[in-house]
């Protein structure tokens, strides 16, 4: 018997054809039209990524003005430069951010007048202090929304009526208790402990409970008015009740608000709905960029597209949208309920909800696709042969932990390991035949040798109907739903919900066919080890986890089309109603719409929402009472003993109340303004506190007092900065215009526009701010000292103002409030960003830790899928207290500490890997949510791995707890750490024990007819018995689930292991050699 010898150059077993290479078009759903084309097309991102050479033109332009030789050249080439700036200057003015300046510049213009115009000079009688209007214009400047400036006019008469409350009261008190009960002292004493301390620690409590910025200004705005009639006015002092300052007050107040509102509403109007429309379409843009190059990234089997700068362009987009989104729902609520558009505004609130389902879920598909990255940089050996059926029955098996140390020492596995080709599209020709082609000769491939040969069956099946379901899902998402500005109407193309839902349907039969025959050909394919196989089978999870989770963000997009179609509907038959003002009434109408596929089974345990507050609470309440009781609890119980513990916790409890961050803040706030004040009251002092004008230290002491001492001391070298500026300007223009209102006017306007350039185009707002702030109280404080104004100011030269005197002073003041404020911040009760941070962080991974302690799949089998680990609401609350973090962690960074500048890499590499956390977490959700049931051979699973499973969870767990312990502490870790990989692979191996064990119940039961009785049972099995388990139907998909939380918990391990080597390069490793005891 001969045969031809086999060559010696082919390898052994014959390997598979790459398909790869060549990816057949599938069919793919027009979503514009609704039409099913063959055609070829690409994943790629939208053209609307921002470009880098748009500042080419005036670049462009200077180079041919260097190389001109005559000088009627040069002049030539100067005029072209000159003109393309001046093309460039119009076309920014005509831009949003230039519309802003210019109108703030107009406000400001207007509110100047109030000091330069004798006529509303007049009318603001014959005190001091009328630039105050133009400061209002400042600090209420006209460059925002309609919405943001119903919302700023409320704030200011709130404000207004607090400061007019607060004075009115401190001069009833002087004259009550200094007057008429002739008690001067006590009456002094009463005014700064009860309506300084009190009233400006409460608007300190407010600024910090609120954490709106416009709340910040109202607050700047009524310390205006309680500075100017309680420290300034010798009223108080002499205890005479005079209304005049009271009255001058609330007319420039309610001037300063007229301005700003008159101009903001008739000047370039803006519109909080069209802004939050504007807004949702880039993100949603966006999301459809970051979507087809993650599906595009997992077709090729390379991470270099979820790398790419186009994906860190169009995922920063989205990061820097997303506030201004909110911000913009904000807003639109305010104009929509003021209108009566209330049920208009819950749909605007359910669509941003839906987009941030939506981006949640890109985090999930990234995690997924980043499993697929992982088990290709896997190494795995390549068979010498295809072991027969015999050989493979009475193979040993190995575990998983030995076959991952065996295939970690062979690195030259690794180099061998074929790598994934790049996708050409085949011709729309060839469809079908390559089709057919593929299908009549999937049973005849040779078996399996790597992972990549794995993924590219897969891709061959089901890449054509993955790349169509991308493609059509990004274009839903890049077609702008609001239409055109500048109204930005509701345009949803009609074909998109009957494309987006064919184009479903195509992928869902061919996933449910692809991942059949994927199992079927690991099925056919048993002539290697247990470990291999069990290998294999992980690789084929990823390929149907990734397509699962695209299919959720499918289903994820029909439903953010539907709120779309009941938002577009609820506009076109738009009914007005004010339900809100009915506060009798409230309970019945509190409730808003949600998304309509919200279960109220999960919206029933709703964890507590994070507050509005820009400050993370630090160590949670549970753990606070606790430690507060513990020692109570450990003591013997007696009747002596219960009596002295409750009334101890009882006062330990009020103690904790007023510790709270927002009331000590508020206590020292207080306790600042009122040592301040208390110049203005003794006798030693006041004539100093007049001559150096600390009122105005005052104020800068309520601007510059922040939450944190980072946020302060950022804060508070900004507005010195601009001090400096605004005092240079003022002496300038002073000196140029020679006292001219004529002159200070337009100079004036020049000043406020480059300083509202640095407010609202630059966002640097603390510094504009305060620039145009000690602006107004020199310059045109100096020019209403020359309008014989009736106060006491002859130290400045009264009808001539001594220029260089009142400078001095205000920059003498300023400075000093600002030193005030950074020394109250830092001495009293401070608030460390730099401890919060680090509170907050080891909160957020204890809490993590204790989502997985629940068991994503033991819920799954315990409430037969009623229920997800990661409840409704839980995940949104995480990544919003991360991103409060974040705040945090930018305000630790301005933190100077003996030992050492903040570690801002390490924060933020640690925050980096608590956002990969969280879409890991949101991945595994999106396995175990909305599943029909569990099949047979599901739950047989579950039941069988139920210990290792839990094990595995308390692993986890147990390591979140150690890194969060180490975080909190600041201690180093040991190099003992538990470890979650060992873990991991005792679940792969129960998972291998159980397929070996109902295979061989199988066979058992082939052999003797079914007869096979039941008495094997394997230890640790949980209830399943396998003298039934042969009768289970345990198919190949059913081990998916199990792999799927394999692959995560992997990324999880993997997570782990990277926040451990941070925590070890910030507080080092403790080895066995380490000396404690000292």
């Amino acid at each position: 018997m001969s045969s031809s010898p086999r060559p010696p150059s082919a390898p052994w077993p014959p390997q598979r054809p790459s398909k790869r290479s060549k990816l057949r078009n599938g069919s793919v759903i027009i979503p514009s039209t609704g039409e099913r084309s063959h055609r070829s097309f690409t994943l790629r991102p939208s053209d609307s990524l921002p470009s880098s050479h748009s500042d080419s033109s005036v670049d462009s332009a200077l180079s041919p003005f260097f190389s001109r030789q005559s000088l009627s050249d040069r002049a030539h080439a100067a005029a072209h430069i000159a003109y393309e700036v001046a093309i460039r200057v119009l076309r920014w003015l005509d831009s949003p951010v230039g519309h802003g300046v210019l109108k703030c510049t107009l406000a400001y213009t207007l509110g100047s007048l109030a000091t330069f115009w004798s006529p509303l000079s007049e009318f603001l009688g014959k005190l001091d202090g009328k630039h105050v209007v133009a400061t209002l214009t400042v600090y209420f400047h006209p460059a925002r929304s309609v919405g943001s400036m119903i919302e700023a006019v409320l704030i200011a008469v709130v404000a207004v009526a607090y400061g007019e409350l607060i004075s009115i009261l401190s001069m009833c008190t002087s004259v009550l208790f200094g007057d008429v009960m002739d008690m001067p002292a006590l009456a002094h004493v009463l005014v700064l402990v009860v309506f300084i301390g009190g009233g400006f620690g409460f608007m300190g409590w407010v600024k910090q409970r609120m954490g709106n910025p416009l709340v910040d200004t109202g607050s700047t705005l009524a310390s205006l008015a309680i500075i100017g009639v309680v420290t300034k006015e010798t009223a108080i002092l002499t205890s005479v009740f005079s209304n005049q300052k009271i009255i001058q007050i609330l007319k420039m107040l309610i001037m300063g608000i007229t301005i700003t509102t008159v101009v903001n509403l008739a000047v370039w109007r803006t519109s909080a709905v069209f802004a939050l429309r504007e807004s949702m379409t880039k993100a949603s843009v966006s999301l459809g960029d970051m979507l087809s190059l993650i599906t595009r990234g997992f077709l090729s089997g390379c991470e270099d597209d979820a790398r790419s700068p186009e994906f860190d362009a169009a995922s920063s987009t989205y990061a820097s949208v997303y506030p201004q989104m909110t911000k913009n729902l904000r807003e639109a609520k305010f104009e929509r309920y003021f209108l009566g558009y209330e049920k208009i505004y819950q749909l605007e609130r359910a669509v941003v909800k839906s987009m941030e389902t939506l981006a949640q879920s890109i985090g999930g598909l990234r995690s997924a696709a980043n499993s697929q990255f992982a088990l290709l940089k896997e190494p795995m050996s390549t068979l010498p042969r295809v072991m027969s059926s015999s050989e493979a029955v009475t193979s040993p098996v190995f575990s998983p932990t030995l076959h991952r140390e065996i295939l970690t020492s062979m690195k030259i596995a690794r180099d061998r390991m074929p790598m994934l080709s790049a996708i050409d599209e085949a011709s729309e020709g060839s469809h079908e035949d390559e089709r057919r082609r593929s299908e009549d000769a999937a049973a005849n491939l040779p078996p399996f040798r790597n992972a990549s040969e794995i993924f590219e069956l897969f891709i061959e099946l089901l890449g054509p109907s993955m790349k169509s379901l991308a493609y059509t899902l990004s274009e839903v998402l890049r077609e702008p739903p609001f239409g055109t500005p500048p109204k930005y109407n509701i345009t949803i193309n009609e074909h998109f919900r009957h494309s987006l839902a064919d184009a479903l349907s195509l992928f869902n039969e061919a996933r449910a066919h692809a991942l059949e025959e994927l199992y079927k050909s690991l099925e056919l394919d048993r002539t290697k080890s247990d470990s291999i196989q069990a290998d294999f089978e992980e690789v084929a999870a990823a390929c149907g986890h990734f397509s699962f989770s695209l299919q959720t963000f499918g289903e994820e997009m029909q439903k953010y089309l539907d709120v779309l179609d009941d938002l577009k509907f609820a506009c076109d038959h738009r009914t007005r109603s004010w339900h809100w003002v009915k506060w009798w009434n409230r309970g019945s109408n509190r409730r808003a719409l949600t998304l309509p596929y919200n279960n109220q089974v999960e919206r029933d345990p709703l964890i507590k929402p994070i507050k509005k507050s820009a400050l993370p609470k630090g160590i949670a309440d549970p753990l606070v009472k606790r430690r507060d009781t513990y020692s109570w609890k450990a003591a013997p119980e007696t009747q002596r003993t219960k009596v002295v513990a409750t009334v101890s916790q009882r006062i330990l409890g009020a103690v904790r109340r007023f510790a709270r961050d927002d009331i000590r803040f508020g206590l020292k706030v207080g306790i600042g303004a009122a040592l301040w004040a208390s110049l203005s009251f003794l006798p030693q002092t006041r004539d100093f506190y007049r001559h150096w004008r600390g009122e105005w230290g005052l104020l800068s002491f309520m601007i510059v007092c922040n939450m944190t001492v980072g946020a302060a001391n950022t804060s508070g070298t900004a507005r010195f900065m601009g001090t400096l500026l605004g005092i240079a300007t003022a002496g300038l223009n002073w000196a140029v215009s020679h006292q001219s209102a004529l002159g200070l006017i337009p100079l004036g306007s020049l000043v406020a526009f480059l300083s509202f350039y640095v407010i609202i185009a630059q966002g640097k707002a603390p510094m504009g701010r305060i620039t145009l702030l000690a602006y107004n109280v020199s310059t045109l404080y100096a020019y209403s000292l020359s309008q014989k104004v009736d106060d006491d100011d002859d130290d400045e030269g009264g009808v001539d103002p001594i220029m260089r005197e009142i400078l001095l002073h205000r920059l003498t003041a300023v400075t000093a409030g600002i030193l005030w404020g950074l020394i109250v911040c830092r001495l009293i009760w401070p608030i460390s960003a730099r401890k919060k941070f680090k509170e907050g962080l080891s909160m957020l991974y204890l809490q993590m830790g204790l989502i997985w302690k629940r068991g994503p799949l033991a819920i799954l089998l315990r409430s037969d899928c009623a229920r997800s680990y990661l409840r409704t609401g839980e995940q949104a609350a995480l990544q919003k207290y991360a991103a409060r973090l974040d705040a945090l962690r930018a305000s630790a960074a301005r933190e100077f500490e003996l030992r050492g500048p903040f570690p801002a890499e390490h924060g933020r590499l640690l925050m980096g890997c608590a956002r990969r956390l969280l879409d890991a977490f949101y991945a595994m959700s999106l396995v175990t949510q909305r599943r029909g049931s569990l099949t047979e051979g599901e739950r047989a699973l579950l039941r069988y791995t139920a210990d290792e499973r839990a094990l595995l969870c308390d692993r986890i767990c147990h390591v979140f707890q150690v890194l969060a312990s180490s975080l909190m502490l600041e201690y180093p870790l040991t190099d003992a750490l538990p470890g979650v990989a060992r873990m991991r692979d005792r679940l792969l191996g129960k998972i291998f024990q159980f397929r070996k064990e109902h295979q061989q119940q199988r066979d058992l039961e082939d052999e003797s007819g079914g007869a096979a009785g039941g008495g094997i049972n394997a230890a640790g099995a949980g209830d399943v018995d396998f003298g039934r388990l042969a009768h289970v139907n345990v198919e190949e998909r059913d081990y998916a689930l199990l792999y799927a939380y394999a692959l995560v918990t992997g990324q999880v391990a993997e997570e782990l292991k990277a926040v451990a080597k941070e925590i070890e390069g910030l507080f080092g490793v403790l080895d066995e050699d380490t000396l404690l005891l000292q």
